[in-house]
């Protein structure tokens, strides 16, 4: 095979993206067994509180965490199934406070019997690279691998921040599939404004200007 004809095989496999879509590539991770984790130093000021009752604190700290890198799920969810999920004993939301505030968002759930899903882990703006991350996730483990579990598992995407993979993979993690997610660009259906992840450009359907302006 030429080297051009390499170029071209690899041309084939380019999907358009329609104008008022946001696509994605989705990475699965999976951990079988509770890895040794360093110890972390953690401040007297940070604690972690249970938030599965309160979903107006909830919706606002994943509004937090999540309108940078376009989280939408639970921003589009209805009140009614939310707490359908919130209020579920097998399924435990924490805020992660620094003293003053909410400053990090986990949320495991434990409905699949031996497997449980690391639903939603992240901080707001301003704290990562300041080890919460990894006091967080040392949380998450500890707290998943003390019920008898077959597997810890998580995805994340390319619309994250460009770190969340390689932490992932640093805590323990294996990646094991890999999807293509395309759907509705949230900013153009006013879940958030215009300028929120910009690293991920706004394409606005033809005819539609007036409405993205």
């Amino acid at each position: 095979m030429t080297a051009e004809s390499s170029v071209m095989l690899n041309l084939d496999g380019y999907t358009n993206v329609p104008p008022g879509k946001i696509a994605t590539v989705v990475t699965y991770l999976e951990m079988l067994e509770r890895p040794s984790a360093p110890p972390v130093q953690k401040p007297d000021a940070w604690t972690l509180q249970r938030i599965d009752e309160d979903r107006r604190r909830y919706r606002a700290l994943f509004r937090q965490v999540g309108e940078p890198w376009l989280w939408f799920s639970r921003a589009v969810m209805p009140d009614d199934k939310l707490a359908g999920i919130l209020n579920d004993p097998r399924v435990e939301a924490y805020a992660l406070r620094d003293g003053t505030s909410d400053v990090g968002l986990l949320e495991l759930d434990f409905r699949s019997g031996d497997e449980v899903e690391l639903a939603f882990f992240g901080l707001v703006p301003g704290h990562i690279g300041r080890g919460a991350g990894r006091f967080l996730m040392n949380e998450a483990i500890g707290r998943a691998f003390a019920r008898p579990i077959r597997r810890l598992f998580v995805h994340t995407c390319t619309l994250d921040s460009p770190g969340a993979l390689p932490f992932y993979i640093r805590s323990g993690f294996t990646p094991y599939r890999r999807d293509i997610e395309v759907v509705d660009d949230p900013r153009l259906l006013g879940l958030f404004p215009l300028e929120a992840a910009p690293h991920i450009p706004v394409l606005v359907p033809a005819g539609n200007e007036k409405g993205a302006s």
